[in-house]
């Protein structure tokens, strides 16, 4: 397993073998993402950023976080009309599905292909180039800290 370091370096050369200029910014944007491994909206990372990079637009952060899902380093979710961002789980070959917190952001890992122990009848005949399933709630670690 790769150390955060290692994780940094492995998605900042993807950025620069798709042509992507390597700075500060881009490489402290995706440093916040490994360390933090959740799902994070834009006004977080923005929030953090702005401690190190005082000019740094929200607009930026936004386009840069909207290019590394079009690059595969990111993956996002929307909740209540607000995307959210998080590392994609590049390690994981396979088709699963995300339990998502709306305390704390963690996203747990579902191994189960959902749409295939699915069987629906409504979609006979038809072919299935993608689907995506998320279940939102609330993890044990933020179920015990509302006790």
């Amino acid at each position: 397993m790769l150390n955060v370091d290692e994780k940094v370096s492995k998605l900042m050369l993807i950025l620069k073998n798709n042509g992507y200029k390597y700075t500060e910014k881009r490489k402290a944007m995706i440093d916040l993402l490994v360390r933090e491994d959740r799902y994070l909206n834009a006004k977080y990372v923005s929030e953090n950023l702005s401690k190190e990079f005082p000019g740094l637009s929200f607009d930026t952060i936004y386009r840069n976080l909207s290019t590394y899902v079009d690059l595969g380093i990111l993956e996002f979710t929307e909740i209540k009309g607000e995307r959210f961002f998080k590392l994609a789980c590049i390690n994981i070959k396979h088709h699963h599905h995300h339990h998502i917190c709306l305390k704390c952001g963690k996203a747990k890992t579902i191994h189960t292909d959902i749409c295939k122990e699915l069987n629906i009848p409504e979609l006979s005949g038809y072919r299935i180039d993608g689907h995506k399933f998320e279940i939102y709630g609330i993890c044990p670690n933020c179920l015990k800290e509302e006790k």
